[in-house]
């Protein structure tokens, strides 16, 4: 009987499905059990945006650092150490709102552990996977972020309520231990590959750092491999990664301000509690996890099929992506019912993740060898989106209330989702006008 071979390349796609999967069960987890204690404590708005904002100082820090130590000593490495290191800080980080200068210290430490990922994940998938599979297989990992939202969504509200907020940290330590294992024991780098198409391509054992039995053959000149200069100068002033920089910032600001905020919005814009609305809650990032999926597909097809060039490919996705997202922010505070908000805000985020199929894979199509570098750029525009987004966030919020303004009128909510808005209709231009599928960097 003749066994059906698994290729090694899909197990890596699902662990780092999984990875990022359990990073946004930790991230939603964090804003639902602070929320929870600080509401408790009596903590203002403004000072729950500071904390909400703090990792993402320590994320925006270990961005580009993360993308040069994956280039350097390899993704997988990095990878499992990052995950150790926030799993350990949330299992012995007591979650007390009064504590302040404790959970600003933890969050930075986990901000900088989870920079580290997204940038190793990228190089590890530019080493392992094809580029007729990278839209598919980008966006399965990241559709991982979606569906983690969704179950934290679902789930820790109700853990809060049993047993306290700590518990959810003890939750998120236990998955990322898990995990840790799981990519241990599975996890490799690729084979290397001799097929001439496989190193023109840009994937495989060529982009693989050069450990030191490589070196010393090198030196002794058995074979000759090139140890790649990262071209700094040539990255920071290339203007399609900038049309990358500028997508990744929006994406971020109106992903940030979502996750952060609208259990907020929930809460005081709408008097409804999210444990009262059972499994609708889950409903956008399980939009987002479908949408994600369905731009990955439709993309690859069209490039395999030649229906489209990767460049056209890359900017429709984007385009409409950003485009539909951007009236669903902007008509978000119109709508006043639970029912209402999670259909607006699941065509804005579901629309959003489609287009990570244009501005998202694009890395990989530019710069193949570099793209945990340029990854680690363009995912520190988003993260000081998120800086940004959540802490403004919380200003305006205290602005309306200095005005007088109620939280439950849509006054004081308006300009929170205009912003979003505004910016997905502008980066949405700049990357029809700069981006290229075609790639620029050897």
């Amino acid at each position: 009987m003749k066994i059906t071979y698994f290729p090694k390349r899909y197990v890596i796609v699902i662990l780092t499905f999984i990875c990022t999967c359990v990073c946004y069960i930790e991230r939603v987890g964090f804003s639902i059990a602070y929320t929870a204690a600080a509401d408790a404590a009596g903590v203002n708005q403004s000072s729950k945006g500071v904390i909400l904002s703090t990792f993402y100082y320590g994320y925006a820090c270990s961005q580009v650092p993360g993308g040069w130590a994956a280039q350097k000593i390899g993704g997988r490495r990095v990878l499992l150490l990052s995950f150790v290191l926030w799993s350990m800080t949330c299992a012995f980080v007591p979650l007390d709102p009064n504590r302040v200068v404790v959970l600003v210290l933890a969050r930075l430490l986990v901000g900088v552990a989870q920079g580290f990922i997204f940038p190793s994940i990228h190089t590890v998938l530019a080493q392992w996977v094809p580029p007729h599979e990278r839209s598919r297989s980008v966006s399965l990992t990241t559709s991982g972020m979606y569906f983690g939202a969704a179950v934290g969504t679902l789930v820790l509200p109700s853990l809060v309520k049993l047993r306290g907020p700590q518990s959810v940290f003890l939750a998120e330590a236990t998955l990322g231990a898990m995990w840790s294992l799981l990519w241990y024991k599975y996890a490799s780098d690729p084979p290397r590959s001799d097929h001439p198409k496989a190193t023109a391509a840009g994937f495989g054992e060529s982009l693989l750092p050069i450990d030191g039995n490589q070196k010393a053959k090198v030196e002794n000149g058995a074979r000759s491999i090139r140890t790649p200069k990262i071209p700094w100068k040539r990255i920071i002033f290339s203007l399609p990664i900038w049309a990358i920089v500028a997508n990744n910032f929006t994406f971020h600001y109106g992903l940030y301000v979502l996750m952060n905020w609208l259990p907020t919005y929930f809460e005081l814009g709408l008097q409804h509690s999210l444990q009262e609305m059972g499994s609708s809650k889950m409903i956008p990032y399980l939009n987002m996890f479908l949408f994600s999926n369905i731009g990955g597909v439709i993309a690859d097809h069209l490039i395999t099929r030649r229906i489209l060039s990767v460049t056209k490919t890359r900017k429709l996705l984007n385009t409409v992506g950003f485009v539909v997202a951007s009236f669903a922010l902007i008509a978000l505070p119109l709508f006043r019912t639970p029912d209402g908000v999670v259909f607006c805000s699941s065509v804005a985020l579901g629309f959003l993740a489609l287009g990570r199929a244009g501005f998202a894979v694009n890395h990989m199509d530019v710069a193949p060898r570099y793209a945990g570098i340029v990854m680690g750029v363009s995912n520190t525009a988003g993260t000081l989106a998120g800086i940004v987004g959540v802490d403004l966030t919380g200003r305006l919020l205290e602005s309306a209330k200095a005005a007088e303004l109620d939280l439950t009128s849509p006054d004081s909510w308006r300009a929170v989702f205009v912003i979003p808005g505004s910016l997905c209709i502008l980066s949405s231009f700049v990357f029809l006008i700069l981006s290229t599928g075609e790639r620029i960097f050897d």
